[in-house]
C-alpha cells in the first residue's frame, strides 16, 4: 500500500511540474517580440498619424471619398436605370405613409435619395418611378 500511495505522490507532483511550467509566462525576448501591453511604453512604435506620408495618405483618401459622395450626390436618376448599390440599404427606405407616397406593388420599395422619392422593383433594383420634392 505505501508503494502504491508513494507512486501516485510521484506521479501527482510529476504532473504539476510539468503543468506549472507549460502554464509560466512565455518571455521570447531574443526575437524581438514584446508583449503588446508595453509595445509603446520607452520606444517608439510605428505611429503612421505623425509623419508626412500618413497625413498625405489620410488627405488623399478623404479626398477619394468626398468626391465619391459628390458624384453620387449628383446622379441622374432616371426610370429604368438600376439603382445603384450603394443605396439599397434600409437608411434610404421610407414608408410610403408616412410621406403620403402611393402605395406600392408587391416587391416595391420607396427610397428617400437627395430629396427625391425613388419607387424600385425589389426583384431587380430597377427604378420604376421617380417623385421630385
Amino acid at each position: 500500500m505505501k508503494k502504491i500511495v508513494a507512486a501516485l505522490a510521484i506521479s501527482f507532483s510529476a504532473l504539476m511540474t510539468s503543468s506549472l511550467s507549460v502554464a509560466a509566462p512565455h518571455f521570447d525576448q531574443d526575437r524581438g517580440y514584446d508583449h503588446p501591453r508595453n509595445m509603446n511604453q520607452g520606444k517608439k512604435g510605428r505611429d503612421f498619424r505623425e509623419n508626412e506620408d500618413g497625413d498625405r495618405a489620410q488627405n488623399n483618401r478623404r479626398m477619394r471619398e468626398e468626391r465619391g459622395v459628390q458624384r453620387l450626390q449628383q446622379h441622374k436618376w432616371q426610370t429604368g436605370y438600376v439603382m445603384p448599390q450603394h443605396y439599397r440599404g434600409d437608411g434610404y427606405k421610407v414608408d410610403y405613409q408616412d410621406h403620403d407616397l402611393p402605395k406600392p406593388s408587391r416587391k416595391q420599395q420607396w427610397y428617400k435619395i437627395n430629396n427625391d422619392y425613388i419607387l424600385v422593383n425589389s426583384e431587380n433594383n430597377s427604378i420604376l418611378r421617380i417623385l421630385g420634392m
